[in-house]
Order: C-alpha cells, then sequence, then structure tokens
C-alpha cells in the first residue's frame, strides 16, 4: 500500500483527515464509543440530536413548576417521554463539552426541529459549550393540504437564518429530497446561511399493525441501493452552489466512499454500515478506500473529488437526458 495517499479533505472549512464521518444516531451517545471512532478511523462524528420538543418540554415543565408548584409531577404526563433518546438540554451541552475534551477530531453538534422559536437560542449555547460546527436537522412533513411547497420552503429558510444569526461556527443544514426543485432550495438555503448540505435524511416510514389496529414505528438500516440517490443530487449539485456537500445514507463499503467524494461530497457520513457490522467497520472501510486509491494511481482524495459530477461531463445539459434513455434501453427482459 502507498503511504503517501492524501486522504485529507476539507468539510464546513473543517480540515478533515478524512472522508469518514459518522453521522448522528445513538452511537454517539456514549463518549467511549466516540473514542473508538476516532481510533478506528472517523475525522469526524455528528453527535445524537437534541430535538426541539425536548427544549420545549424542558422550559414548560418548569413554567409549570413554579408557578404550580405541587402540581409539577401530574404535568409531566402530559408530554411524551424523549429521555429513552437521550439527555435534556443541559445534559446535551456537558455531553458536547465531554466530547471535546476527549476528542482530538472535530465534534459536530446536531440541532433538530422545524420552527423558528425561542429553542434556536441552543445553537449558541451549543457554539459555546465547544462545538465545531452545528447541523441543523430538519424534519418535517407536511400533512396539510392547504400547506404550499412555497411555505415549506420559507419555512426552512427563516429557520436557517434564524440559527446562522446566533452563531459564528459553521452550520449544515440536512434535509430530505422531497423539494420539487433540489437546485434551487439549495441556492436559497445557501443564501440563509447554510455553508454545507447533508443529503439526504432519511424518513422513517410506520408500519400497520392489522392485529392491534396500531400504528408502529419502524427502524430499517440502509444498504448501498440508497446511495444512489444521494450520488444523483450530490452529482449535480457540485460546483453550482456555493456550499459543502456530505452524503448520509448509504454508505456500507470503501467503494461507496469513492463513489460519494468523485460526485463531489467532502463528507461520507454513515450510521447503518456501524450498528450492522460495529464501529471497527471504520478501519475496514479507510483501508478499502486506500488500496484502492492505490491500485488506480490516485495520490489524494482532492484528486478525485468531483471528478464524476456533471460540472465534469462533456455535454452537461444532455447529461440527465441521455442516462434516462441509457437506463431504459439497456434492460432486458427475460
Amino acid at each position: 500500500m502507498n503511504t503517501k495517499i492524501d486522504l485529507s479533505t476539507t468539510y464546513l472549512g473543517l480540515d478533515l483527515r478524512n472522508p469518514l464521518v459518522c453521522s448522528s444516531s445513538p452511537l454517539c451517545k456514549e463518549i467511549d464509543n466516540l473514542r473508538r471512532m476516532e481510533d478506528c478511523g472517523a475525522s469526524a462524528v455528528v453527535l445524537h440530536s437534541l430535538f426541539e420538543e425536548q427544549i420545549n418540554i424542558e422550559s414548560r415543565l418548569l413554567d409549570r413548576y413554579l408557578s404550580e408548584g405541587e402540581s409539577y409531577g401530574e404535568a409531566i404526563t402530559y408530554f411524551p417521554d424523549l429521555t429513552q433518546y437521550n439527555v435534556g438540554p443541559e445534559g446535551y451541552l456537558e455531553h458536547i463539552r465531554r466530547a471535546k475534551a476527549s476528542l482530538g477530531i472535530p465534534v459536530i453538534a446536531s440541532l433538530n426541529g422545524v420552527s423558528s422559536g425561542g429553542w434556536v437560542r441552543y445553537a449558541q449555547l451549543m457554539q459555546q459549550a465547544g462545538a465545531d460546527a452545528l447541523e441543523l436537522n430538519i424534519y418535517y412533513l407536511p400533512v396539510s393540504p392547504e400547506l404550499t411547497g412555497q411555505e415549506i420552503e420559507q419555512m426552512y429558510e427563516r429557520l436557517v437564518h434564524a440559527v446562522r444569526s446566533t452563531v459564528t461556527i459553521p452550520v449544515a443544514v440536512k434535509v430530505g429530497p422531497s423539494f420539487s426543485a433540489i437546485p434551487n432550495m439549495a441556492k436559497k438555503l445557501s443564501l440563509a446561511g447554510a455553508d454545507g448540505l447533508v443529503l439526504f435524511n432519511r424518513f422513517y416510514q410506520p408500519d400497520l399493525d392489522i392485529e392491534s389496529l396500531d400504528v408502529k414505528p419502524t427502524v430499517n438500516l440502509s444498504d448501498s441501493s440508497e446511495l444512489l440517490l444521494r450520488l444523483h443530487w450530490v452529482g449535480l449539485l457540485h460546483g453550482k452552489v456555493p456550499v459543502d456537500l456530505a452524503i448520509t445514507g448509504g454508505v456500507h463499503t470503501p467503494e461507496d466512499v469513492i463513489k460519494s467524494v468523485m460526485a463531489g461530497a467532502s463528507a461520507a457520513m454513515m450510521t447503518s454500515s456501524l450498528l450492522r457490522h460495529g464501529i471497527e467497520r471504520l478501519k475496514s472501510l479507510r483501508s478499502g478506500v486506500l488500496d484502492w486509491m492505490d491500485a488506480h494511481e490516485y495520490e489524494s482524495v482532492r484528486q478525485m473529488w468531483g471528478s464524476l459530477s456533471q460540472q465534469k461531463a462533456a455535454q452537461p445539459a444532455a447529461f440527465e437526458r441521455a442516462n434516462y434513455m441509457k437506463v431504459l434501453s439497456s434492460y432486458a427482459t427475460h
């Protein structure tokens, strides 16, 4: 193996030793896990999310306690129990501090919300706790037929602007793939203050239990097939919007990491692979990338970066239609 191969990259202005980033997940709740991620080759970690609902619940409970005293215990039952996912807001800030004290790689905090209320001030508190950057995870499913696509886009823009106005550290925005004009939305988020986009959020689909007549939550780990959608849009956006791009969802193999970089991603984020194979999986991913680069005579990640994006296509305007027709004409029936 060529030990001179340079795996370094830059994401959100942060110097990373390679493109492998551990995305937000319950694995990131434990400091020992974060240390193992760094030891196994992760170049940065995105902590598990602090939810808008957690912040608002704590604020409401405190107000109720101060105003009603003895009714505090009963009031707790009015709100969903989020403690099984992670600690409350103050505990989260302490987790950031402990992670920064324990790790030598960048620590990216994760704030999950949809409105531009008072909870946004926690972005600043995360910065004060030592976070190197912030990932704003906007997980919103519009269900009202009265709500227009334009209104949804404006909500995203307002939220990004509100968060951006409270911090000086880089802000990445994690979004889903359902916008009708993704390149335009990427431009709007950039103008609102986003330094990076993380593509794409996985919207988990509930199942129906026909025996109990209930809706039950389900979590299905990703596989490499989910990478295709991410490659498609990162390849189209690379060089067209002034933000860093990261892929999350479907990164499982060294080849997946290489494809992500060649499409134009600065970071290849992963969770499902680590949940399925363990944190040690990072070692084989890193060594696999090095082996492939050595075999194909690449000297650095920067040399590969964006090499298969639409920007590098000979005829960018025909890029999509040509691929579409090629797929349809090449499928053979049996």
